[in-house]
């Protein structure tokens, strides 16, 4: 946990003494490489987050270096130091290592030269720690310490940048995004992540050039945007990614939500509504009780499926908004069509396959609770709440009642009584029906003797009749679920050939 005293209260004496007490648990490491790399004549440097960390009264979990040394002459001494190694970014000039718990990545000093159309490095090897800590993204993330002293290297103003929480980088703002255009999302995802603010000439420059990340593949973006979303606090890294127009180019259903909001407010700010939605989901993960149930099963934070369904659910009310007779507004089946903007975006970010169909299945849930209005709920509705949610039934208790942004007291508070009545309603029918393996009382084997039939479509009709069945009417035995299924089946076009 970082210390209480902020870094701008702090000598820079003791930011060092700090840096280097946070560093105490790998300081063997750090000195023991430091004078092998010496020994042979080479210059080795931490670099980057963990020098960024340490200053920030964090300890480092990752060692990142760089040297003067080429990928050769490093294995070589890495050889001699690790249990293990690799070198699968030899190209890019990075050898690793790892000895016992302590695993390192060491790369030469780079002075790349950059394609500017295809955005891809003509990976060039360099001979200076200055030049090389240029070509970083920002003055914070472009500080070293030269070991095995260890000297603190700050050429470009990272501890000032730090002390006062801005984002700069080495190289005029334009370049080092021309460089790399992902690093405009790096912003916004650092922005998140520390607490910091955008330098206006990074604003600056992410405003005029976002449409370069259009050249990013969707995999980098798909990244960023989780660590993004991962962060304690996104809400300002989003609200970055939309003002300087990122969002449009990568994730637009986002700025889409800032519908105009006519003077007599008659529907929300449905964007700042979503950024609310995030940011209450984010409080209930973790342990959580309700009152009269005690603890409940928690949905464990950081958790991405949550987010990107908070922030999503309500996508679909660009296009479903309507302005009816007498002032209202609608926004009928927005939660469906959300369901499809949110799985088309998704695949189009090349999330996986299961976070695809749990968010965009959780969006299309979000409104289910409410559908069954403020009065108590019968079983057969609690079973249908519970089946359509399935794993995500967790999740969906918190997306739910996150999605309740009101500023009126007494009616969050019915909201929330509401909802907590039908937690304890789940866990009652839950406890005598077993409701996560509910299934219908006779199997297809059983279905296809009863009507004499073969598997087939058919057979996968009836089935879902007898699902149906048992959700309304809870168990009732072999008998009575034998009896509704010749009942339905004498109203089949099939029975009467």
């Amino acid at each position: 946990m970082p210390e209480p005293d902020p870094v701008n209260e702090l000598p820079y004496a003791e930011l060092q003494a700090r840096a280097v007490r946070h560093l105490a648990p790998v300081l063997g490491v750090l000195t023991d490489l430091g004078a092998r790399f010496a020994a042979q004549g080479h210059e080795l440097a931490l670099v980057g987050g963990p020098v960024r960390d340490a200053l920030l009264g964090r300890t480092p979990s990752d060692l990142d270096f760089t040297t003067s040394a080429s990928p050769e002459q490093t294995q070589a001494i890495l050889d001699d130091w690790a249990d293990a190694t690799w070198d699968m970014g030899r190209a890019f000039g990075t050898i690793g290592g790892q000895r016992g718990a302590d695993t390192v990545e060491i790369t030469t000093y780079r002075a790349d030269v950059y394609d500017r159309t295809s955005r891809k490095p003509e990976v060039m090897f360099g001979d200076s720690l200055v030049d090389d800590l240029r070509r970083r993204d920002f003055t914070v993330n472009a500080m070293a310490l030269r070991l095995p002293e260890p000297e603190f290297v700050d050429p470009f103003g990272g501890l000032g940048d730090l002390a006062a929480r801005i984002l700069r980088t080495p190289a005029p703002a334009v370049e080092s995004f021309a460089d790399d255009p992902l690093r405009m999302m790096r912003a916004a995802r650092f922005v998140a992540q520390l607490g910091f603010t955008a330098s206006a000439e990074v604003v600056g420059a992410m405003t005029s050039m976002a449409s370069s990340l259009e050249m990013i593949s969707a995999e980098r973006v798909r990244d960023e945007l989780s660590k993004l979303l991962l962060a304690d606090r996104p809400t300002p890294g989003l609200r970055l990614l939309v003002d300087t127009g990122l969002a449009g180019v990568m994730l637009p259903e986002l700025p889409a939500l800032q519908l105009e909001v006519d003077e007599h407010h008659r529907h929300k700010d449905v964007y700042e509504h979503s950024l609310t939605v995030l940011e209450q989901a984010i409080a209930l993960e973790g342990p959580r009780e309700v009152p009269g149930l005690g603890p409940v099963e928690p949905v464990p934070g950081p958790d991405l499926v949550l987010r990107l369904a908070a922030l999503l659910h309500d996508i679909g009310k660009p296009a479903t908004r309507r302005f009816e007779a007498g002032g209202g507004v609608s926004f009928h089946h927005h939660e469906m069509v959300g369901a499809k903007l949110t799985k088309k975006r998704l695949k189009a970010l090349r999330y996986p396959s299961d976070i695809v169909k749990d968010v965009s299945r959780l969006v299309e849930l979000h409104l289910r609770f409410h559908g069954y209005g403020g009065g108590e709920w019968t079983d057969s509705a609690v079973r249908r709440y519970v089946t359509d949610a399935g794993p995500l039934l967790s999740r969906l208790h918190l997306l739910t009642r996150s999605d309740s942004t009101t500023r009126n007291k007494r009616r969050a508070a019915a909201l929330a009584a509401s909802y907590d009545s039908l937690e304890r309603r789940i866990a009652v029918v839950q406890a005598a029906e077993e409701l996560a393996a509910v299934r219908p009382e006779l199997d297809g084997n059983q279905i296809a003797e009863t009507l004499g039939i073969k598997p087939g479509p058919v057979l996968g009709r009836a089935y879902k009749h007898l699902l149906e069945f048992r959700l309304d009417a809870g168990p009732v035995g072999p008998d009575a679920a034998r009896a509704e299924l010749l009942r339905w089946w004498a109203q089949q076009p099939e029975a009467q050939a």
